[in-house]
């Protein structure tokens, strides 16, 4: 197989023997991005920008904070979208502060009125507005983002590898299938990528290769409980000794499990 730069990493991801190749791409470029995120992003103004706009999830701050690298990167980060939401916050509220004060005198029958009619209150419109932020500081990263672009790049580099390269689709059917939510990514992608008759022939090969996996890590497990029954003491363990393990990485994707 001819390899170019954008070819590499998928490449190195399916030489791995693992459960789901796409678990190893994401989670280097994770890894990656979360370096980047708390070195050179913090002198470029561009990615200030965005990161003070979305901020990070709870998984990608917590990996940030433990991984001790630069807490005073990951503090001005902190410090500049604090104030960015903080300044958004006072405005949304101090334009309809008098508004509240209004609707907060409403006598009885305004009050009933109110909840009869479709008609939203001031109040209403305030509080769908600050819902509205707070679901957007809710669902948005910067590194999430730049996840979801860069593995959909990827998605098309492996299509175009699978039909294109006869080495890569060899390399690609002797694996061990995908985890849950990359099975689901590759099979929603073949609309995209994919015409009729390359989306059948890939979908055929794909989840004939996943069942079958799926079904061998469900006896892997059923083996790991069967070896607490005294009847199977002396019966070797065969791969089930980490067959907890990979069944929720089977199901879930990347996981950070104590071994």
């Amino acid at each position: 197989m001819k390899e170019k730069i954008y070819t590499i990493p998928v490449s190195d991801a399916f030489a791995e023997d693992c459960e789901c190749p796409l678990c190893v791409l994401e989670k280097k470029l994770e890894n990656e991005c979360i370096e980047y995120a708390l070195g050179p992003s913090l002198m470029e103004p561009d990615m200030r920008q965005e990161t003070n706009e979305k901020g990070f999830c709870k998984d990608h701050f917590e990996a940030m904070f433990n991984s001790q690298a630069n807490r005073l990167g990951l503090a001005l980060m902190i410090d500049t979208f604090m104030q960015e939401k903080n300044k958004k916050f006072q405005n949304i509220f101090n334009a309809r502060v008098a508004s509240l004060e209004k609707d907060a005198n409403s006598g009885l029958m305004k009050n009933i009125s109110n909840k009869i009619s479709s008609k939203q209150t001031e109040t209403d419109k305030l509080v769908q507005e600050l819902v509205g932020e707070l679901d957007k500081i809710e669902h948005s990263c910067s590194i999430c983002s730049k996840l979801e672009h860069t593995m959909d790049r990827y998605i098309d580099v492996i299509f175009y590898l699978y039909f294109r390269e006869p080495d890569f689709r060899e390399v690609f059917d002797s694996k061990k299938g995908f985890c849950l939510k990359h099975l689901k990514q590759l099979l929603v992608s073949t609309k995209k990528y994919l015409n009729t008759s390359e989306t059948a022939i890939f979908t055929k090969k794909l989840m004939e290769m996943q069942i079958t996996n799926l079904n061998r890590v469900e006896k892997e497990v059923d083996w790991f409980t069967k070896k607490f029954d005294y009847r199977y003491n002396d019966a070797p363990w065969g791969n089930s000794k980490d067959a907890v393990l990979r069944s929720i990485q089977k199901i879930r994707g990347n996981s950070n499990l104590k071994q």
